[in-house]
């Protein structure tokens, strides 16, 4: 099985930037791709970002385009989450996710393995 570690979370003001990460380790012979949910306080866990093993077709939700970027390391076994302008509205646990298959999905429901999460906190 994989295991899934986040790590680079922290406190950042708003306007403010930070880059996440997730480790993935273990063996499979199963193809995945890897992606970030995020759950608020008092809110449902939702999609943020995801991307496929070649690193070509990134997905992203409506609300972090054109702020976040998420970016693959093969070699690591790496993920990242790039985020800018981060918003007060971003604060959130943000969790790792693996999708075993060859296509990203928006729905945790699909999701086959998740890591601890790592609190984003972007005060005002």
């Amino acid at each position: 099985q994989v295991q899934l570690v986040e790590s680079g979370g922290g406190l950042v003001q708003a306007g403010g930037s930070l880059t996440i990460s997730c480790a993935a380790s273990g063996r499979t012979t199963r193809r995945y791709t890897l992606g970030w949910f995020r759950q608020a306080p008092g809110k449902e866990r939702e999609f943020v970002a995801a991307i496929t093993t070649d690193g070509s077709k990134p997905d992203y939700a409506d609300s972090d385009k054109g702020r976040f970027t998420i970016s693959r390391d093969n070699a690591k076994n790496t993920i990242y989450l790039q985020m800018n302008s981060l918003k007060p509205e971003d604060t959130a646990v943000y969790y790792c996710a693996l999708n075993y298959g060859i296509y990203t999905s928006r729905t945790p429901n699909d999701m086959d393995s998740w890591g601890k999460g790592t609190l984003v906190t972007v005060s005002s």
